[in-house]
Parts: C-alpha cells; structure tokens; sequence
C-alpha cells in the first residue's frame, strides 16, 4: 500500500493487515465509517462478497489486487464516494448501479417507497410516476415490489435515464417501466393521470451546498442537489402541478429535509386541491417524507 512503510522482508500485505492498515487511515483523512468503507472497497478489490473477508483474513492478496486496493484507497481519501468507486449502491434490498451521472441512493428514501409500496399493495392495478428518477431506485423498488403496478420514470438527464433502464433491466422490470426525458411533468400528456407520484427532488438551498461534506459536494450531481434560494424550488412545481395529474384520492409523496417540514406542508394546504396532508419520518425520526391525497 502507498504511504506505508516498506514490507517487513517475508511479511505480506493479507486481508486483515489490509484492514488494519486502512481503517485508521480512511478515519484520519474524514471518513464517517472508514470501517465499512475499507471493507467495501477491498471486497471490491478482491471480487469477492464482503462477509468472505471474515473468513479470509489471514489470506494474503495479489499484486494485482494490492495495486486495486491501492488506488481506490487514494480516490476514497480524496472524498470520492466509495459508492462511485465500486460502481453500485444496496437500497432497499436491492443492488443499483451508479456512476457520477445520479444522485447515490439513500436509506432515508426508503421511508417513501415503504410508503408507497403500503398505498400500493391493495389495489389491483395501479399507475405510478416518479419524478427526478435518477438512479431509478424508487421506480424499480416500486415495480420489483408492486408486480400489478405500470410505473413511469422521468428525468431530465438523459445520462441519468441510462443507468435506471440498466438497472431496470438487472432487475427484471424493464417491460413495466416507461422512460421520459424532460422538466418534471412536461414529457407528459396533459390527460396523463397516476394513481401515486413520488418525487425526491432537489431540496438542498444553493447556498448551503458548500457545507456539505466534500463527497457530496464535489461529486454528485448538483442539479440533483440545489432546490434553488431555500429549496424548495422544484418542490413548489412538483405541488403546484400535481394535481393535473392525479386521479381523485390519488397520493403525492415527496421527499424533503427536516427543517422544510412546515413550509412544505403549508404549500400543500394553500395550495386547496389537497386533503390529508401527513409528514413522515424515518428510521432517525427525522421528517423526510411529506404524503397528501388529491382532493374530489
């Protein structure tokens, strides 16, 4: 490894002294799980699941994977995510891939596509709209969980519309899902209606992106980021608009962050073409998602 002192003469660099070496090192230079992160990475290193490392620890690795491990543990010390350095990202029991194009997915969305998938499950058929896919992991958990439901996925970044339909395709889903490239609900007809459309916009204010840590910051995308002054730019839209596009006692679900709570619900309720207005909070009991039912 780079920035270690030089091999004791017969010693070699095995799956624990890896370890051992790395996890302070990822620590020391800002990592907030330099544990999971090293393991992540050398997993990956080795082309291995990552529960083998437990049983592989005295196993010494190849100069190829030394030099593999190497460079990623360069790149993860400079900020880059590990989920961008391996390629993929677990959500939802499922596995993404995921490249700078999309915004990594989140344990926290998970609380929308529980959500969803409870306002789902009932009905016989139904139709879905996810708004700002990204890596398509709320259209696919949605479809993978909901075989009855016919989802359409829509972005405005053609780059990003690549990696959901191969995602959709790894997960035996792409017959169910349609793709449209556009701002928020242009691609559609004006007569299109959903049943549910679920949306994690961009909701971060413009000037607090530059007191996010350095992995967000420099490389995800910033337009899956800035919601314009306070936020809550495309939230606006998403409340105004909807409407249009949903059947009656048909569910808006949005993703948010917590100090927007008040101001999203507030929207909601002055917009008047809402009811049942709920925020919910997820695993850290924090607001995350805000749901409201169409009116009529």
């Amino acid at each position: 490894m780079s920035d270690t002192p030089p091999t004791p003469a017969g010693d070699v660099w095995t799956v624990k002294r890896i370890l051992d070496w790395t996890i302070p090192h990822l620590k020391s230079q800002g990592s907030e799980s330099p544990r999971l992160d090293a393991e992540i990475l050398l997993a990956h290193a080795r082309g291995c699941p990552r529960i083998q490392l437990y049983t592989n620890y005295d196993q010494p690795l190849t100069d190829a994977q030394r030099t593999t491990m190497r460079d990623l543990v360069k790149r993860r010390a400079a900020a880059e995510p590990v989920a961008y350095l391996v390629g993929h990202r677990e959500f939802f029991g499922l596995d993404f891939r995921v490249t700078k194009d999309v915004l990594i997915p989140r344990p926290d969305t998970e609380t929308l596509v529980v959500d969803a998938i409870e306002a789902l499950k009932p009905q016989a058929a139904s139709r879905v709209l996810d708004i700002g896919t990204g890596s398509g992991c709320i259209a696919i958990s949605l479809a993978v969980n909901c075989p009855n439901a016919e989802v359409t996925a829509i972005d405005l970044s053609a780059a990003a519309l690549g990696i959901a339909k191969a995602n959709a395709e790894a997960h035996n889903v792409s017959g169910r899902i349609r793709w449209r490239c556009g701002d928020l609900f242009a691609p559609l007809a004006a007569n299109e209606q959903f049943d549910l459309i679920a949306s994690n916009p961009p909701y971060i204010a413009a000037a607090e992106i530059e007191t996010l840590s350095a992995d967000v910051r420099v490389h995800e995308p910033r337009s899956a980021l800035d919601g314009g002054p306070d936020g809550l730019d495309v939230i606006r839209r998403l409340i105004a608009d909807a409407p249009q596009h949903l059947v009656s006692q048909g569910k808006l679900l949005i993703e948010i962050s917590g100090e927007q709570a008040d101001a999203v619900t507030q929207l909601l309720a002055a917009n008047g073409h809402y009811d049942d207005i709920a925020v919910l909070k997820d695993l850290s009991r924090q607001p995350r998602v805000v749901r409201a039912v169409r009116k009529g």
